[in-house]
């Protein structure tokens, strides 16, 4: 089954910690589709970036209750992927953020 990857990868997280990640370890963090799994992020991020992907982590991060007045509500809930590449392979896009 071959999935459009802008379907799957929603947008990059940038924050001090997914940047000492992509320094130290290699390891870039992207917000992706709720139903993708591991083997279509890495599918994804390879065809998106032309890199090789050495490893896969997802997280499901929970919603959040929240209030607005009286009126209280949630937030939804979303997935993250951490990808790590394989060494030596880089994405040069994100080098400069």
């Amino acid at each position: 089954m071959k999935a459009d990857y802008l379907q799957i990868i929603k947008s990059h997280i940038t924050t001090e910690r997914t940047t000492k990640l992509r320094e130290k370890g290699n390891e870039y963090v992207f917000e992706v589709s709720r139903s993708a799994n591991k083997f279509v992020i890495m599918k994804a991020v390879e065809e998106a970036f032309k890199v090789k992907v050495d490893s896969v982590r997802t997280i499901t991060v929970p919603g959040k209750r929240r209030r607005l007045g009286r009126n209280e509500g949630k937030t939804k809930a979303w997935k993250k992927a951490v990808v790590k590449l394989k060494h030596g392979e880089t994405i040069k896009i994100f080098e400069n953020v």
